[in-house]
């Protein structure tokens, strides 16, 4: 069975930009990557942890890749793959997103 959460407009999360959110015990990240949006399980594979520091700051400032914070591994927002860090070869756990007109979703399976 799946639940939807709405998370926020389509238009809200800006190309090259992501977003945190929080559903219930639940946290999640979409990443707007080249106008298609994608979902993650906030979570380091790593040391199980959230990626950012500071609300909203999933991007590395020198690149164009997502970052864990704590410990500097980077991956690829179109799958979320890890390309450096203790994790290289790992992957961000990919969650479902359901766009409609208003709004996007998060679509949780229990």
């Amino acid at each position: 069975m799946a639940n939807e959460h709405w998370l926020c407009g389509a238009d809200d999360i800006a190309v090259g930009t992501a977003k945190g959110f929080a559903i219930n015990d639940e946290r999640l990240l979409v990443v707007n990557t080249g106008g298609q949006l994608l979902a993650y399980r906030n979570r380091c594979p790593h040391l199980k942890i959230p990626l950012e520091w500071q609300e909203h700051n999933f991007f590395c400032k020198d690149t164009d890749l997502l970052r864990c914070a704590t410990h500097g591994a980077l991956f690829l927002p179109e799958n979320g793959l890890c390309v450096s860090g203790p994790c290289a070869g790992q992957a961000l756990e990919p969650l479902e997103l359901v766009l409609r007109t208003d709004g996007v979703y998060w679509r949780q399976h229990s």
